[in-house]
C-alpha cells in the first residue's frame, strides 16, 4: 500500500511527546503548483470567455471609446453624447459623491457604447451567417453578384484573428424545416426502396400524420426551436447514444489509424508514446486557452466549435436506463494500460508539462514494470466492453467506496487513457491492415477503457492509433485532434538517430513516478468480469473488418469528371451493394450540420430515382452505353451534392423525424408513420473521414483514416477517406454471424464499381 501513502502530503499524531506533524515537501509543493496551475487557468478561461462574448468586437476597443469620450468632455469641452452624459451625472449625483459623479458619468457612457457596438457586430455577424445560398453555387463559376457581396462582409467584421469560441454567439440556430417539405423529401427518398402498394401505404400514413398529429407535434417542436440552441442535439446524445444499452465495443466507439509511412521515425513504443501525449497535452492547452483556430469553411464561414469542450477529462458514465457524460475541467493526470495494469501518471512538474523525454522515461518505467497481474485484474476493462446496464450495476455495486472506487475515479477523471499493447502490427499486407483495424476497433476486449472519450493506443513496434467514444462528439473532431497529434509527431518533435524524442532533456527523477492502481477483487466482482470478458470476446469474434486502399485513381480523376467526389463513391458503393445483395437497401450517409450552434450530424439518403437509374443502367447488360450512363451518373451525383448542402443547411429529414417521434413518446401518442421510419433498418452505413481540416496532413504522412462497426446486424458499414489526389482507403465492417454479408466480398464489389465508373470516363 505504499501508493496510498504516498498519496498523504500531511498528517499527524498526537503522541505522549506532544503533537508530531508528518509532511511531505515535494508533494506539497505539486499541490501547490496544482493550485496555481488551476488558478491560472480560472482567469485565462475568465478573459478568453470575454474576449469571445464580444466578438468580432474587442476588449480592447473599450479602452478606445473610454479615452476618445474622455478627451472629448474633459479636453476639448466637447460633449459626445448629445446631452445623455448629463442626463447620467443628474441621476447619479444622489448616488456617488460629486468628486467622481462626472468620471463615473463618463466611463458608464463610454461602457454603454462599446456593449451596444459589441451586440449590433455580433447581430450583424448572425445575420451574414444565416445565407446559405453560397453553399448551392458551383465553385466552378463564378459566385452571384449577392455571394460576393456577403462575402466581402462577412471578412470585414472578421478582420480580427478570431478564437476558438468566438463565432458560438454569432452562430445561428438550426432551423426546423416545415412538416410538409419533410414529408415529401421522405417519400422522394423512400419511393426506389418501395413498390407500388408499398409506397402507396406509406404515402396514406403520411398524409395521416401530416394532417393529424403531426401538426400538434410539429407546435412542440417550434416551442423548442425558438427557445433552446439547437433542438435536436441534446435529444439526439441523449436518446440515440447514452440510453443505448448495447455494448460500446463495436457497436458505437469507433477508430482512428495512424500515418501509412512505410518506415516509422522510432521503433520505441515509449518514445512515441511520449511524443503523442505530449502533442496531445499542447492540444489541450490550445483549447483550454481557446488559441486553437475554429475551422473555417471558405476560410470565412465558421464551425461550431462547442464539441471540442469535452475532448479531454471526459468519460461516459455507465447508469441504470440511461449514460450520463462526465466532465472535468482539468485533470492534472493521465492513465497508462500495459499487460492488464493500470497506472496513474502525473503530466506536470513545477507547474509545467512534462517534456517527451521525461514521458518516455515513465513510460519505459511502464513498460519493463514486472510486478504480477492476476488473470481477473487483467480483465477489469472488459467491464466497459459490456451491456451498460450489467456495467451499470456492476460499478454501483463493486466500485462505490473504498480502493475501487479511488481507483476508478483516476481513471475517469484522468485527462485521456494511453494502451500500450504488447502486440506488435504492420501494414505490409492486407491481412496486417485487417489485423491492425481490428485491435484499434476491439482489441481483445479487455486491453481497452471503452468508456473514455479517446485513448491513444500504442503498439510494441511503436504503430499508432486511437479509439474514441462516440456520444460526446462526432468524428471530425478526434479528426482534428489526430491530424495535429500526427502533425507535431513527424514535423515538429521528431526523434533522434537513436529513435528517442528530441524535445526536453530527461529529468524524470524529479517527476513523480508512476503509481499502479490497486482494485479489491472480491470473489463476486470477479464473477462479474468473467461474465464481461466472455460476452465481449463473443461481440469481437462476430467482427469482419476489411480496411483496403484503392489506389487506381484518388480526388485527381474524380475532379476532372466534373463530380463531386464524395457523390462519386457513394454511387459506387450502391452500385457494389446492389451486386452483393441483389437489391438496395436504405442507406445512411452522414453530413454535419455545424454550420449552426451545437450542430452535430444529418442524414443523407442517397437512394434516389437518379441514382437507381444510373444502376439499372449499369447492371442492364454487359455492354452499356458510355454516353447514356456518363449522363445517368451526372444526373445522379448533382441529385446528391444537392441532398448533401441540404442536409448541411437543416433541411434535412431524418433528424427532423426522430425529433417528432421523441415528442410523441413523451406525449405517449403512438404514431403508426413514425413508427414505421424509426423501424426501417439502415442495412447500408456510411461515412466519409474528413481528411486534412486545418491543412498540417500532407502527401508524406496520409493517414488511412478510421472506421466503425455495422450498424445493422445483417447489414455493412463503410467509412472511406480521400487520401490524397490518387488514394481512397476504405473501412468495411460486418458481422461474421450473418449468412448474406461478407466484407471481403463486398470489398471487391466495391473496387469493381470503382473501376466500372471509371471506365465510363475513359
Amino acid at each position: 500500500m505504499a501508493e496510498a501513502h504516498s498519496a498523504v502530503a500531511f498528517s499527524f499524531q498526537v503522541t505522549h511527546d506532544g503533537l508530531r506533524i508528518n509532511y511531505d515537501v515535494r508533494l506539497l509543493q505539486e499541490v501547490w503548483q496544482s493550485g496555481v496551475r488551476s488558478w491560472r487557468r480560472r482567469i485565462a478561461r475568465f478573459n478568453n470567455n470575454l474576449s469571445a462574448g464580444v466578438f468580432p468586437s474587442s476588449v480592447e476597443f473599450l479602452l478606445f471609446i473610454c479615452s476618445a469620450v474622455l478627451f472629448s468632455d474633459l479636453v476639448l469641452a466637447i460633449d459626445p453624447s448629445f446631452g445623455a452624459i448629463s442626463l447620467l451625472i443628474r441621476v447619479l449625483e444622489c448616488l456617488l459623491p460629486p468628486t467622481f459623479v462626472r468620471l463615473f458619468a463618463l466611463i458608464l457612457f463610454s461602457v454603454f457604447l462599446w456593449i451596444a457596438k459589441a451586440l449590433s457586430l455580433r447581430y450583424a455577424l448572425k445575420c451574414l451567417l444565416i445565407y446559405k445560398k453560397w453553399i448551392f453555387e458551383s465553385r466552378v463559376k463564378k459566385p452571384s453578384l449577392l455571394t460576393r457581396l456577403w462575402m466581402v462582409g462577412l471578412r470585414l467584421l472578421t478582420l480580427k484573428k478570431p478564437r476558438l469560441y468566438s463565432f458560438q454567439a454569432s452562430l445561428p440556430r438550426l432551423p426546423l424545416p416545415p412538416l410538409e417539405q419533410t414529408i415529401c423529401r421522405y417519400l422522394e427518398s423512400v419511393r426506389p426502396l418501395q413498390s407500388d402498394s408499398q409506397f402507396a401505404e406509406t404515402t396514406r400514413l403520411a398524409r395521416d400524420f401530416g394532417r393529424g398529429v403531426g401538426r400538434r407535434f410539429q407546435r412542440y417542436l417550434w416551442l423548442k426551436a425558438w427557445w433552446a440552441s439547437n433542438y435536436v442535439s441534446d435529444w439526439w446524445e441523449e436518446f440515440v447514444y447514452l440510453r443505448g444499452r448495447a455494448p460500446l465495443v463495436v457497436n458505437s466507439n469507433f477508430y482512428g489509424i495512424d500515418s501509412l509511412v512505410s518506415c516509422l521515425p522510432t521503433q520505441k513504443p515509449s518514445a512515441r508514446a511520449a511524443n503523442l501525449v505530449y502533442s496531445a497535452l499542447v492540444f489541450r492547452k490550445l483549447v483550454d486557452r481557446q488559441e486553437l483556430a475554429p475551422i473555417l469553411l471558405q476560410k470565412a464561414v465558421p464551425l461550431c466549435s462547442s464539441q471540442y469542450e469535452r475532448i479531454f477529462n471526459t468519460t461516459r458514465i455507465p447508469n441504470k436506463n440511461v449514460d450520463f457524460v462526465l466532465h472535468s475541467r482539468d485533470s492534472p493526470h493521465i492513465v497508462v494500460l500495459s499487460s492488464g495494469k493500470f497506472f496513474k501518471l502525473q503530466i506536470h512538474r513545477k507547474g509545467r508539462l512534462l517534456p517527451p523525454r521525461d514521458l518516455q522515461t515513465l513510460f519505459q518505467r511502464i513498460i519493463q514494470d514486472d510486478s504480477p497481474v492476476t488473470p481477473e485484474e487483467s480483465r477489469l476493462a472488459a467491464l466497459t466492453a459490456s451491456d451498460r446496464d450489467c456495467w451499470a450495476e456492476t460499478r454501483l455495486k463493486h466500485f462505490s467506496r473504498g480502493l475501487n472506487r479511488v481507483s476508478l475515479s483516476a481513471i475517469e477523471k484522468s485527462a485521456f487513457v494511453v494502451v500500450l499493447d504488447d502486440e506488435s502490427h504492420d501494414f505490409q499486407t492486407s491481412q496486417q491492415l485487417d489485423a491492425w483495424a481490428a485491435a484499434l476497433l476491439h482489441g481483445k476486449a479487455n486491453d481497452r477503457w471503452f468508456d473514455k472519450s479517446f485513448q491513444l493506443i500504442v503498439a510494441k513496434n511503436a504503430r499508432v492509433g486511437f479509439n474514441g467514444e462516440h456520444s460526446w462528439a462526432d468524428a471530425p473532431i478526434l479528426a482534428h485532434l489526430w491530424e495535429f497529434i500526427l502533425h507535431h509527431d513527424f514535423r515538429v518533435l521528431q526523434y533522434d538517430s537513436n529513435g528517442d524524442c528530441r524535445l526536453g532533456h530527461s529529468h524524470a527523477n524529479d517527476a513523480s513516478p508512476p503509481i499502479r492502481l490497486q482494485w479489491d477483487l472480491t470473489p463476486p466482482l470477479c464473477l462479474a468480469i468473467d461474465l464481461a470478458f466472455k460476452s465481449a470476446v463473443s461481440v469481437v469474434k462476430d467482427v469482419d473488418l476489411r480496411l483496403f486502399s484503392h489506389k487506381e485513381f484518388g480526388k485527381r480523376f474524380i475532379k476532372r469528371c466534373h463530380v463531386s467526389p464524395d457523390a462519386f463513391i457513394q454511387m459506387a458503393l450502391q452500385l457494389a451493394y446492389r451486386r452483393d445483395q441483389g437489391h438496395l437497401s436504405l442507406t445512411y450517409e452522414a453530413s454535419m450540420t455545424r454550420l449552426f450552434r451545437e450542430g452535430r450530424t444529418e442524414t443523407v439518403r442517397p437512394i434516389t430515382n437518379q441514382s437507381k437509374r444510373f444502376i439499372d443502367q449499369m447492371l442492364s447488360s454487359e455492354v452499356c452505353d458510355k454516353n447514356q450512363s456518363k449522363e445517368l451518373l451526372l444526373k445522379a451525383c448533382l441529385n446528391h451534392q444537392r441532398l448533401y448542402q441540404e442536409a448541411m443547411c437543416g433541411g434535412g429529414v431524418d433528424r427532423h423525424l426522430f425529433c417528432l417521434y421523441v415528442i410523441s413518446r413523451y406525449l405517449s401518442v403512438d404514431s403508426p408513420f413514425l413508427s414505421s421510419v424509426l423501424s426501417e433498418p439502415w442495412r447500408l452505413s456510411t461515412s466519409q473521414t474528413p481528411h486534412g481540416q486545418v491543412g498540417l496532413v500532407d502527401a508524406d504522412f496520409v493517414s488511412a483514416g478510421g472506421g466503425f462497426g455495422p450498424v445493422a446486424d445483417d447489414g455493412y458499414g463503410v467509412s472511406y477517406i480521400i487520401a490524397g489526389e490518387d488514394n481512397i482507403f476504405f473501412h468495411v465492417s460486418s458481422k461474421i454471424s450473418c449468412k448474406t454479408t461478407d466484407s471481403k466480398r463486398f470489398s471487391k464489389n466495391i473496387e469493381k464499381a470503382l473501376k466500372d465508373i471509371q471506365n465510363i470516363f475513359i
